[in-house]
């Protein structure tokens, strides 16, 4: 996902003591592929975070979802339950020790434990060039788009633990291998999570729990208009994609629940590009 605007994914919902909405039905058992398992989506309550939650909760799991304004979790959990689906929300700003911390406690307190974890949140304060951005600039992009994932999933760890197995998706970006001139530190951050990915594999194999990432392309989003309403930077990008479309948030959706699924328990270490065409070999 080609991400270039200035803002932390606009995901999060409910934070404890009233930042927090669930379905009645949990303790009902689901049904589909994902059933009973856990999930937390990060930026989640648009754009591909949000069409990622609804996949998992559409194939049974109960998903917690967040970002960093209550509105908009209020107004993403209230949809997903009305279409039946089991969720629950809280605010939550992945760089702030707290707001982390409270996420922890929303899973624990709804669903008692933690089988999958999506990292989507990530920020873009800058549209520029990597040598003019400032200090403040490189540490908020480090902090939240690659920081963040690794202190959440530490904190998460010990409970995915305690069920036996588990799964973690990282979000990274085509940018990782095609990097855009305008985007900077974005870039790099986005590369840094391709190795965050292989260094988290090998370390929790051990344990059972698989570790991947997904790469999106130019999708659909608001975070990413910047780039796929530029009609000059499109018409260029059609020449190296192989499907003449821009991405919608679906697309990236039934790959992550995939890597969830017991299909992909031989996967674990890998980047998948979700983008119209193959950056590599």
């Amino acid at each position: 996902m080609f991400q270039a605007v200035t803002s932390v994914h606009r995901h999060q919902f409910h934070s404890c003591a009233r930042l927090s909405l669930h379905l009645s039905s949990t303790g009902i058992d689901q049904k589909g592929v994902l059933a009973n398992r856990v999930a937390v989506v990060t930026g989640s309550t648009e754009g591909i975070g949000y069409a990622m939650a609804r996949r998992l909760a559409q194939d049974g799991a109960h998903v917690v979802i967040s970002s960093r304004k209550q509105q908009n979790v209020d107004r993403a959990v209230a949809v997903l339950q009305g279409e039946g689906l089991s969720v629950a929300g809280t605010v939550c700003h992945v760089g702030k020790a707290e707001d982390r911390k409270r996420l922890v406690a929303t899973v624990l307190e709804h669903y008692g434990g933690l089988d999958f974890l999506v990292c989507n949140a990530g920020v873009n304060p800058l549209v520029g060039s990597t040598l003019k951005a400032s200090e403040e600039v490189w540490d908020k992009i480090l902090d939240v788009n690659v920081k963040s994932p690794a202190l959440l999933l530490s904190q998460l760890l010990p409970h995915m633990e305690k069920r036996g197995t588990g799964a973690v998706v990282l979000v990274s970006s085509i940018a990782a291998y095609i990097p855009h001139v305008k985007l900077g530190p974005y870039n790099i951050s986005k590369t840094a999570m391709l190795g965050l990915t292989r260094t988290l594999s090998l370390e929790l194999a051990p344990k059972g729990i698989r570790v991947n990432c997904l790469v999106p392309g130019i999708i659909e989003t608001n975070f990413s208009k910047l780039l796929h309403k530029d009609e000059v930077f499109w018409n260029e990008c059609k020449k190296k994609y192989q499907l003449k479309r821009i991405g919608q948030p679906e697309d990236c959706a039934g790959i992550v629940s995939f890597l969830f699924s017991p299909d992909a328990s031989y996967i674990t270490g890998e980047n998948i590009v979700v983008a119209g065409f193959s950056s590599r070999l």
